[in-house]
């Protein structure tokens, strides 16, 4: 008996199939590189991606879109800035609720308390317990500078 598909996956699917109802060409092809993308992982690793798996793949994605829409930015063409932006908007909506700076601060407070750390030499055990709360929901980047930072201090 397969498993239950994630509700993510779901959602995805869903809005795969309204997109092709409404005709929505750019949405559609966004949301095709999407499941795209699940499929590709699913396959590979020969499992059924959860939700969690699907919000890194999403993580993943959104990085990349950031990363050419700097590059085109930098290169003058707007016209295929405006299709990142597209297709990041796109991708967000699949995203979690992004977490404020404070919550962010107080997660890196606990569990730097909860870990036990007190040297930068000991970032890797924080940055591995925070990743699985915090993945998808905070710029790991900019996490990982405020985790050495307040071990640092």
């Amino acid at each position: 008996m397969p498993a239950e598909a994630s509700p993510l996956k779901l959602t995805i699917q869903d809005n795969v199939k309204a997109a092709m109802r409404a005709k929505e060409k750019d949405r559609l092809a966004t949301l095709r590189q999407i499941t795209a993308a699940i499929k590709q992982v699913e396959v590979d690793k020969r499992i059924d991606v959860d939700d969690e798996g699907i919000v890194t793949i999403l993580t993943k994605m959104c990085k990349q879109r950031r990363d050419s829409l700097s590059q085109f930015e930098a290169a003058g063409r707007t016209d295929l800035a405006e299709i990142e932006v597209a297709e990041l908007a796109i991708i967000e909506e699949f995203m979690p609720t992004a977490m404020t700076a404070d919550e962010v601060a107080a997660a890196i407070a606990e569990t730097i308390a909860a870990t036990g750390a007190s040297s930068p030499k000991e970032m890797g055990a924080v940055m591995n317990k925070l990743r699985p709360q915090l993945q998808g929901r905070a710029d790991m980047g900019a996490v990982s500078g405020l985790v050495k930072a307040a071990l640092t201090a």
